[in-house]
């Protein structure tokens, strides 16, 4: 892609502000190679068109798209498609995961919220899923033994 420079440099406090970050996020995505600084100006960092498009470049990935630094890194230094549909699979099969987790945070508080029981200890749905989260718990233990002597 072709970024057209049109020669003004934004101070590191300037680019901070537009992005949403603060400066030490900035500073620390700079140390991890995801955006460097065109020039310092005494001890100020400036950035380029350029340079701002690899932070917009890096965001898309890390901020909108939910990956992590590593996995970001990855995807900005891969130049083939294959690399970087593999890394993205990885992220939607997470993004899906956590999709349903929260489903079933949801339904769960719909239903505490709709449950008429003074106590939800005492609701039989509430109840059952009570008893099965102690079960579980203690399903790899072996015979149940306590280590309380």
């Amino acid at each position: 892609m072709v970024v057209v420079d049109d020669g003004e440099l934004y101070s590191i406090s300037q680019v901070s502000r537009a992005f949403g970050l603060s400066v030490p996020t900035l500073r620390f995505y700079e140390e991890q190679g995801l955006v460097e600084c065109t020039r310092r100006v005494g001890r100020v960092r400036h950035y380029d068109r350029a340079a701002l498009h690899a932070l917009a470049y890096a965001l898309l990935w890390h901020r909108d798209g939910g990956l992590s630094l590593d996995d970001t890194r990855a995807l900005m230094a891969t130049e083939r498609n294959e690399a970087r549909r593999a890394l993205i699979e990885r992220q939607l099969t997470r993004v899906e995961e956590r999709m349903e987790r929260l489903r079933d945070v949801r339904a769960t508080l719909e239903h505490l919220w709709e449950c008429g029981s003074d106590d939800p200890r005492s609701c039989p749905v509430t109840g059952a899923a009570l008893r099965a989260a102690v079960d579980e718990a203690f399903a790899d233990d072996a015979g149940g033994r306590s280590d309380a002597r």
